[in-house]
């Protein structure tokens, strides 16, 4: 099943639900927000249904997001419902860690595979600061939950932001390192809830790897990226971390996931303006076959290249104000599921 580009469906990623406990200024940055009326969110059965569909049209990998997913009541429940379909050789979570500690064991027995932890700073006053939250020790906790519980290959997100947290990196690879967690630096995005966003608050890259070899010597590509998000290089003491350079150096041409929100709308990009409902057609009656059509027809037309046309604009601004993210949440970064 591939789109116009010759992109595979690949990759789910599965939101389910568009609230959060963090205020992350990348991401939420305002004191209030419009969400998803609660009777338009999709129930675990509903979800696993659609993956299902996903699975029998080529999606091999299911990301669960939010929002904050472990903030949705007994989320082992549709692990295990995911679980039990052998299309999905991949399961994962992206976290932010405030509630892991609390649910890594349960999702592990669950069969969980892998998770991923947001983690953009070791110092607490800054979270305070960054994304209204004094519960940096939460984190850290959840990180060591997940290695306690039995999780590998597991990493560490950081949204890399000029003057807030870029004086850092060498100490989270170091972080990383003592762990045995794999650290992956993402570029800011000028995407969703992103408003305050700005060109010059972007540590590209390159001005990564230059940092980094500066205290740690060369830095090693390593090859075999395919249609991951993140390029991946090796210290010279055989660490490893990643950059996800969506900004500055846009992968839009081997990307293959897609973006199901918590309510059933399925974005092919994660700049889309607009979705399909699928949560229409499945509260219609729509048989399997039924979904598996509107979804390989929706696919195979597929274009986007959001990143990638972002990145040739002369005057480059946040993607959304404020007052277009209000009128239409589905727009907003927590929603689509990052």
């Amino acid at each position: 099943m591939n789109d116009t580009l010759g992109r595979p469906l690949g990759s789910l990623r599965l939101s389910v639900t568009d609230r959060c406990n963090m205020r992350c200024r990348y991401c939420m940055p305002e004191a209030e927000y419009v969400w998803l009326p609660r009777q338009s969110i999709l129930s675990y059965e509903e979800m696993a249904r659609l993956a299902g569909v996903f699975a029998t049209l080529g999606v091999r990998k299911v990301r669960l997001t939010g929002g904050e997913p472990l903030l949705r009541h007994d989320l082992p429940v549709l692990v295990r419902l995911l679980r039990r379909n052998p299309g999905i050789e991949d399961l994962a979570l992206t976290t932010n860690g405030l509630l892991l500690a609390r649910n890594a064991v349960a999702l592990k027995h669950a069969g969980l595979d892998r998770i991923t932890i947001s983690l953009d700073t070791l110092r607490p006053d800054r979270l305070e600061e960054f994304a209204r939250s004094s519960h940096h020790g939460d984190i850290l906790a959840g990180i060591e939950a997940a290695r306690a519980a039995g999780f590998t290959g597991t990493k560490l997100n950081t949204v890399v932001i000029r003057g807030y947290n870029d004086d850092e990196l060498e100490n989270l690879l170091d972080f990383g390192r003592e762990r045995g967690l794999e650290i992956r630096f993402i570029e800011y995005m000028d995407v969703g809830g992103a408003t305050r966003w700005n060109l010059e608050d972007v540590v590209s890259q390159a001005e990564i790897l230059q940092r980094v070899e500066s205290r740690f010597g060369a830095v090693r590509p390593l090859p075999g990226r395919g249609q991951a998000p993140a390029e991946r290089f090796q210290l010279p003491d055989g660490t490893s971390f990643g950059i996800i350079a969506s900004t500055t150096q846009p992968f839009c041409r081997d990307c293959d996931r897609s973006r199901l929100t918590a309510d059933g709308t399925w974005f092919l990009c994660l700049y889309s303006e607009a979705g399909v409902d699928l949560r229409g057609a499945v509260r219609a009656g729509a048989s399997d076959e039924d979904l598996a059509q509107l979804i390989g027809t929706t696919w195979s037309a597929r274009n986007d290249r959001g990143a990638e046309l972002r990145a040739t604009l002369p005057d480059r601004h946040a993607l959304y104000q404020l007052e277009s993210l209000r009128a239409d949440p589905r727009r907003e970064m927590h929603t689509r599921g990052g």
